[in-house]
């Protein structure tokens, strides 16, 4: 259906490290457009890249699809707000992309693909929007609309939601305080959330001097809404809004690497065979390489990950998928892999030479000293040379990924290993938008 009242709205780069987040416009701009217009989706929370030098935090955009006659009113109202709710002058770019159609096009699905992955710059963003004859609004040097054609492109087979609730402006920069037992129940109590906690650390807040509160990610919307009702806090959030996403899909790792350009900051996996033996640098951070029959490629797993153990029982021969982001080439170091994730596929057999054992004492011989062979010290029996003994592997084929404190937005957690919401349609009934203290229509 080509309907011309219903635009795709896209923002990106709202925010800076010091404050301000570009969900928590979304939730402004959602607010402020009540009554104003008819929503016709959930609002989309898409992380793109994560590699990328410039991010902010989890290099999220928001995208919202509304039905409207009244567009050219609210179009210099929109572009207001976001000027308004932007940290412009502490280092934000924001980017505004309406898009006129109901169908998203294949060549704005392609350019959120490729942002998945890649490295975008900022002449491919404004070639892209011209050739096709985009609406936009940017300020400051327009790295925004990079997310912001991302965010209404991102085409999904898979998603999550997130219920991220805010705070009101005078709790902004103090720290959150919210029930540790009251988070862990939620978790408990609905198998669809994930995340929420990990050994008595909360992992519903942020840290920063931002206006979100706590988000409650998982599968199921109402289980996120009966969950917000549980947590537990002194604090009173002014309102939630609930982003169907694609955290939790691992959606930045399905590309494939090429490994004969090895292009810095990209996102993917590789296939290979282990081709140099691991090794542990001065950080306890594990080194290792692998190839796929064409390129070798170094390879690293970061101690706060948990994934050193894992790649330090790896050997030569072994075969792996490794998927993560390439580190960029320095003075000191060669362009690299951080891994996300390590999936053994095939272990190779480990043989190891040994002393022999005494066929009539059961005992390992000793080495009678250079060429003199190797005798068994109680019954003098003797033997010429070492054998050949095949040693137990310490690891299991199967996905080994980090635990959930160095998990980044994206990572799929071991919960949703298998599992695959294709199609949530919209369900208007449901309250993915509440001002506290307030009735909200969608309509």
């Amino acid at each position: 259906m080509n309907n011309g009242n219903v635009i795709h709205i896209g923002i990106d780069d709202t925010d800076s490290k010091y404050g301000m987040c570009t969900t928590h416009l979304a939730y402004e701009l959602v607010k402020f457009l009540t009554k104003k217009v008819k929503f016709v989706d959930y609002p989309k929370l898409i992380r793109l890249n994560p590699n990328v030098p410039w991010k902010t935090r989890g290099n999220g955009s928001v995208s919202l699809k509304i039905e409207t006659t009244n567009f050219n009113k609210i179009k210099p109202q929109i572009i207001d707000l976001v000027i308004e709710l932007s940290d412009i002058s502490k280092g934000a770019n924001p980017g505004i992309v309406f898009y006129h159609n109901d169908i998203v096009s294949h060549k704005l699905i392609s350019f959120s693909q490729a942002a998945l992955f890649k490295l975008i710059s900022r002449s491919m963003v404004k070639k892209f929007l011209n050739s096709n004859n985009l609406d936009y609004f940017s300020t400051g040097n327009g790295q925004g609309l990079i997310g912001a054609i991302g965010a209404i492109g991102y085409k999904f087979d898979d998603h999550t939601f997130e219920l991220i609730s805010y705070r009101k402006k005078f709790e902004i920069g103090n720290k959150r305080k919210i029930n540790l037992d009251s988070v862990k129940l939620i978790q408990r109590k609905y198998t669809s959330i994930f995340n929420s906690y990990y050994k008595n650390r909360i992992l519903i807040t942020p840290h920063g001097p931002d206006p979100v509160f706590y988000g409650i990610r998982g599968d199921d919307i109402k289980s996120l809404i009966y969950a917000s009702k549980l947590i537990q806090t002194k604090e009173k959030p002014k309102g939630y809004m609930i982003f169907k996403s694609n955290q939790g899909t691992s959606s930045h790792l399905d590309n494939i690497i090429d490994t004969s350009k090895f292009e810095p900051y990209s996102s993917g996996k590789i296939i290979g065979s282990v081709s140099k033996h691991p090794i542990v640098n001065h950080g306890g951070h594990v080194v290792f390489a692998i190839t796929d029959n064409s390129n070798d490629v170094k390879c690293i797993s970061y101690k706060p990950t948990k994934l050193t153990n894992v790649s330090m029982s790896l050997i030569v021969g072994d075969i792996v998928c490794v998927g993560g982001g390439i580190r960029k080439a320095s003075k000191l170091h060669d362009r690299i892999l951080n891994i996300e994730f390590i999936e053994i596929l095939k272990l190779t057999k480990h043989f190891k030479l040994i002393n022999p054992r005494c066929s009539k004492c059961n005992k390992n011989m000793k080495s009678g000293g250079y060429n003199q062979g190797f005798k068994c010290i109680k019954c003098k029996a003797k033997s010429s040379k070492k054998v050949i003994c095949e040693i137990p592997r310490n690891i299991k084929l199967g996905l080994y990924i980090p635990i959930p404190t160095a998990h980044r937005h994206l990572t799929r957690p071991y919960q949703r290993i298998g599992i695959k919401n294709t199609n949530t349609a919209f369900d208007k009934t449901i309250p993915w938008f509440h001002v506290y203290d307030h009735d909200f229509s969608g309509e």
